[in-house]
C-alpha cells in the first residue's frame, strides 16, 4: 500500500531540537525532519551530500570558506559532501533533510 505522510502530524513527534526523525525512505536515501533551534556544531559529511528544505521558519547555514546561506520557508540548498558547515536557526524552524540512508545525521565531529 502507498502511504501518505502528514508533516504537521510528524512535527508533533519531535521531542527536542537537533534530534531528527525519519519520515520516509526513497531508494538508498532517507528524508528526516528536525527542529532547528539554536546552533549546531561545525561538521562535515564525507560520504554524501545533504539537502536542506525549510518547511517552516528560517535558518542560516554557515559554510567554512564560503558565504553563509540563508534559507526561508520553501527554500532548498544542497551541501556537498566534504564541506564543513554549521546550521543555526534564526527562529525555531522545521527542516527536512534528504540524505543517504547511511549518512550520520551529526556528521563527522
Amino acid at each position: 500500500m502507498i502511504r501518505t505522510i502528514n508533516l504537521k502530524d510528524k512535527i508533533k513527534e519531535l521531542s527536542k531540537p537537533w534530534s531528527p526523525i525519519e519520515i520516509s525512505q526513497v531508494n538508498d536515501q532517507v528524508v528526516r525532519l528536525a527542529l532547528y533551534d539554536g546552533e549546531y556544531p561545525w561538521h562535515k559529511h564525507t560520504d554524501g551530500d545533504e539537502l536542506f528544505y525549510v518547511y517552516r521558519g528560517s535558518i542560516v547555514i554557515r559554510v567554512r570558506g564560503h558565504p553563509n546561506i540563508t534559507l526561508y520557508e520553501g527554500e532548498i540548498a544542497v551541501m556537498p559532501k566534504g564541506v564543513e558547515h554549521s546550521p543555526k536557526s534564526i527562529e525555531p524552524s522545521f527542516v527536512l533533510m534528504f540524505e543517504p540512508q547511511a549518512l550520520k545525521s551529526h556528521g563527522d565531529y
